[in-house]
């Protein structure tokens, strides 16, 4: 079964408290916490991310109506169910306009009051699908499937789901565009938090400025810009998985900050002082050595050994040239915009398999994509690749579309060199498209311009 859903109940009413907590509890999917006023229920709010509460409009001091507002303002994917009484239902339905998702009128009907519980947990999590759809649609514009029949891909695979059942850290090791994510989220739909939302990060393309802002949120006021309250990702992947993508590149400066979070499960949002707990698996990746990160100085030993409890290494395209052709299938399939797909001549796929990928499979599915529209026939040529296209003769490309041998042969860096600075052209010297069609981060983008001695206009 999947995480428990956190109910609050604030109700200043003894009787339909013990008794709301009572019918509730009885129920394996709910944890249950109960408040004998709005101030009391506003102090548990700061403390803990609530899925559900359901409140009472009057009460003596600070009314349901305040802890609504503050609700709305404090943890805003948190749903509201309003209790009243007949003579208060015009008031309930007010509040339904302040962000309130419901109300129910006592006496309560057991079976109406689950339903209604139910509905608002629905309610949440298409909140929260909303809310990730921009990043998700701009972060998965690849493939989401995992193929491939490789000895060590099938058993990454096997282990990735063997682990999947604990809560335990997992770190995934491997090259930028080998599927790192892919594996994060198997591992979550394997998990028993499958139900719940998977939160991913690219802690990578956050400026150091934003990133703790993103993970943990702020309160209004904490800086510049900081209008109203703002949830981190940390509360929205609540009871889910938290993906840290290529947590290598977190700045020591927040390093302590997650290293707390992952031995805790607290944190603080930026300007904020309460404490806040929430209950999520975390899982990292990083396309880096962070034992020579730690050794540099760049990561910090302890939270390394807080991230390495279980190790997957992700293997590079290269030591998996049995997938290409299965792979170079399903791109072909995927991308073709016909009902026809095109197909790979004889000498095309042999160059695809003799290629070495440092894009790994996010390149190949580039390149693939890049041939259906620059072949004009259905079938793709070697010179439609965008690895072999405009140099035949330089690529050592010999009569009949083959890979020539001998010394006329280009080296793979000489391929490598010429591809990139094709491509930086291609997207008017662009370090962020030509990275992205390439497959690669902008930072190794920038370390293979050095290493090539590339001209990059700016």
């Amino acid at each position: 079964m999947g995480k428990k859903y956190n109910l609050l109940i604030v109700d200043d009413e003894e009787p339909l408290r013990v008794l709301l907590e009572s019918g509730l509890s009885e129920s394996e999917e709910f944890s249950v916490d109960v408040a004998a006023d709005g101030g009391e229920a506003i102090n548990k709010v700061q403390a803990k991310v609530y899925d559900v509460i359901l409140l009472d409009i009057r009460m003596p001091r600070v009314s349901g109506i305040e802890v609504l507002k503050f609700v709305q303002e404090y943890s805003p994917t948190t749903q509201v169910i309003i209790l009243t009484n007949y003579v208060d239902v015009k008031t309930a339905i007010q509040t339904i306009k302040l962000g309130a998702y419901d109300f129910l009128a006592k006496p309560y009907d057991i079976d109406e009051l689950f339903n209604t519980i139910h509905r608002a947990i629905e309610r949440k999590q298409l909140f929260i699908d909303n809310k990730l759809m921009k990043s998700e649609l701009t972060r998965k514009a690849g493939s989401s499937e995992l193929i491939g029949q490789a000895p060590a891909f099938l058993k990454l695979i096997e282990s990735a789901t063997r682990f999947a059942e604990s809560d335990s850290f997992v770190l995934i090791q491997g090259a930028s565009g080998t599927g790192k994510e892919l594996i994060a989220s198997l591992i979550h739909r394997r998990s028993p938090r499958n139900n719940r939302p998977f939160v991913a990060v690219n802690c990578a393309s956050i400026p150091d400025t934003l990133l703790e802002s993103e993970l943990f949120g702020h309160e209004k006021g904490a800086f510049t810009n900081a209008v109203a309250t703002k949830q981190g990702l940390v509360e929205v992947a609540h009871g889910g998985t938290l993906f840290l993508d290529e947590v290598g590149d977190i700045s020591p400066a927040i390093q302590p900050k997650l290293l707390r979070f992952l031995e805790t499960g607290e944190f603080r949002r930026v300007g904020g002082t309460n404490l806040l707990t929430v209950d999520v698996r975390v899982v990292c990746a990083t396309n880096k050595d962070l034992r020579e990160e730690v050794q540099a100085g760049r990561f910090r030993e302890d939270l390394l050994y807080r991230l390495n409890v279980i190790t997957l290494r992700v293997p590079p395209l290269k030591e998996r040239k049995e997938d290409i052709p299965v792979l170079a299938e399903y791109f072909l399939q995927r991308k073709s915009k016909t009902k026809n797909a095109k197909k790979l001549s004889p000498a095309a796929l042999n160059a695809l398999i003799e290629y070495d990928w440092p894009g790994n499979v996010r390149e190949l599915e580039h390149a693939i994509e890049g041939a259906i529209l620059l072949s004009s026939g259905d079938t793709i040529e070697v010179n439609d690749l965008s690895m072999y296209s405009h140099r035949p003769e330089r690529a050592g490309v010999a009569e009949g579309g083959s890979p020539a041998q001998g010394s006329e042969q280009e080296s793979l860096e000489d391929l490598e060199r010429e591809h990139i600075e094709r491509m930086l052209r291609q997207h008017n010297y662009s370090r962020t498209k030509t990275a992205d069609a390439l497959g690669i981060s902008k930072k190794t983008l920038y370390l293979k311009i050095k290493r090539y001695n590339l001209k990059v206009e700016d």
